[in-house]
């Protein structure tokens, strides 16, 4: 173990962390993770919201082996690969109607990037609106779009074009009813739209649940508020269901839970259950704005990485993993409430389905108290529970495991953090 913890330290980049966790992690299963020395870990993050059919799901690895047999590589745009078209098709029976053309690349910010370009390409436009809180992944396009300094400090100046509306966060807004605050960062971006853009806006792009801005639900009328403006003057939308995608929120997909249609879905992180794989899929008519030269991924549309996706999606039809996390969500959002009442460090509980964020604060200004949630992941981790910390504010402790987590594995976290809650807020032996 301590080998393997000296090698990172000695070659490998972590600079741009504050710790890694002080476990080597051997082998995983479902919602648990073991470690170098047998210790089991309650997996409550799924990697960063990418396990959602479970570690090591026997449908998906079966799948991938058979498929790793066969091929592993040819480059998949330079010839035909039966995984692609069958994942390709899958992706067109199971995404918002008339999404029926997917371009692979790797990860999320890859398939970010390649929706901005396509959206210029077939709008003729060049500028985007993207939201405050928001983020889009590492690479520059994406950090461009991204509404988060803390994300982007040191590497700027980002790509211009680039308009900011507000985050629809009620619970750090003026206007604490959730319709009332929907309309009004709705009429924002109206605003943002006519007087910090050039009128020549491509995009919009936002994420339907966001993730690293702190676990954050619109509310129920944004999207639609949204829509009928962006539909006024032309401009698409791009949902980037990189996070929220997959059964994460109860839905296949996020922005079903908004009643409106995106005219680019971006995917990656829940779509091969761990392999590294991203999509973004549109309309034939937006897909047909691409011409030879414009785009291509060498490693875009692995073989195996297509396999394993769709045997992903099929489990996860099979078992009906959204309405698992709807029911489990709903669970562990009322365990959470209640645990609220008795915490005053807990200043919300909010999500959709096991997309779950629970904001700390200080006082009743709602002071973010960002130690505070860090010494929660701490002390969860000395527990054997495995959970995120994120947000805006950095405050924000992130419950997004396995869909295929247990009541009894819940009922083990929820302990975990009541422990860790009542440790934190004891005050210090003198």
């Amino acid at each position: 173990m301590s080998n393997t913890i000296q090698k990172y330290k000695d070659y490998v980049m972590t600079g741009f962390l504050k710790s890694v966790a002080p476990i080597v992690v051997d082998h995983a299963q479902g919602a648990v993770v073991t470690d170098v020395n047998g210790r089991e870990y309650l997996d409550c993050f799924a990697g960063i919201s990418v396990v959602n059919s479970g570690h090591c799901n026997p449908a998906v690895i079966a799948a991938a082996k058979a498929q790793m047999d066969k091929l592993v590589h040819c480059s998949s745009y330079l010839y035909h690969v039966q995984p692609v078209a069958d994942l390709a098709e899958k992706l067109a029976g199971i995404a918002p109607p008339g999404l029926t053309k997917t371009f692979f690349g790797n990860g999320g910010a890859e398939a970010i990037e390649g929706a901005l370009k396509l959206a210029r390409l077939y709008s003729g436009r060049h500028e985007f609106i993207a939201l405050h809180g928001s983020f889009h992944g590492r690479s520059w396009g994406a950090l461009s779009v991204t509404g988060n300094m803390g994300r982007k400090k040191r590497g700027g100046p980002y790509a211009p074009g680039v308009a900011f509306a507000p985050l629809p966060y009620t619970f750090r807004s003026p206007w604490p009813d959730p319709e009332e605050c929907g309309r009004q960062c709705a009429r924002v971006l109206d605003e943002v739209l006519r007087f910090a853009t050039s009128g020549d806006v491509a995009a919009f792009i936002a994420e339907p649940v966001w993730g690293e801005g702190g676990i954050i639900v619109p509310p129920p009328n944004y999207f639609r508020e949204v829509k009928k403006i962006l539909d006024q003057h032309g401009i698409l939308f791009i949902a980037d269901e990189v996070q929220s995608g997959f059964g994460r929120t109860g839905k296949m997909f996020a922005v079903e839970h908004f009643g409106v249609e995106p005219d680019i879905l971006v995917t990656a992180k829940g779509i091969a259950d761990g392999f590294p794989l991203s999509a973004y899929t549109t309309r034939p008519e937006i897909a047909a704005a691409y011409k030879p030269g414009d785009h291509l991924s060498t490693f875009g549309g692995n073989p195996v990485s297509c396999a394993a996706a769709l045997a992903n999606i099929e489990f996860m039809q099979k078992e009906d993993l959204p309405a698992k996390s709807a029911d489990l969500g709903n669970y562990v959002m009322t365990k959470l409430r209640e645990l609220q009442k008795q915490n005053q460090l807990i200043g919300e509980v909010r999500g959709l389905g096991l997309m779950i964020g629970v904001e700390l604060v200080k006082d009743e200004k709602r002071t973010p108290a960002a130690a505070e949630a860090e010494a929660v992941r701490d002390s969860l981790l000395r527990q054997g529970v495995l959970v995120g910390v994120g947000g805006v504010y950095g405050n924000v402790v992130r419950f997004q495991p396995p869909l295929v987590i247990t009541r009894p594995q819940i009922d083990r976290a929820l302990a975990a953090l009541a422990a860790a809650l009542s440790e934190i807020a004891q005050p210090a032996a003198v």
